[in-house]
């Protein structure tokens, strides 16, 4: 069993985004994709992204938000951070000012 926490595993299998690429340390499911957003007016702990219309509809907040996508294995819970990007950092320097 690898190490991620309950929560980012049961958001793998309720909301992530499935791939078509093989857990590289069990080989017995695929990874899918969870989304996470931190930024102004969020939870401590970030905001799990549900769909493409919910990433949309932060990014239409004034600030900058940061959002992780991490790969996870719902058999063995391995996780691996893919990447990381801001939504609007452009928008939030400028309503900092």
């Amino acid at each position: 069993m690898c190490d991620a926490h309950p929560e980012l595993v049961r958001a793998a299998g309720r909301v992530g985004d499935a791939t078509a690429i093989t857990c590289p340390v069990c080989e017995a499911d695929k990874v899918v994709l969870v989304s996470y957003v931190f930024g102004p007016r969020l939870p401590a702990f970030g905001r799990c992204i549900t769909s493409r219309r919910e990433l949309q509809a932060i990014a239409r907040r004034p600030g900058s938000f940061s959002c992780y996508v991490v790969e996870v294995c719902p058999s063995c819970a391995w996780n691996h951070l893919a990447r990381t990007f801001l939504l609007n950092p452009a928008r939030g320097r400028a309503a900092a000012r």
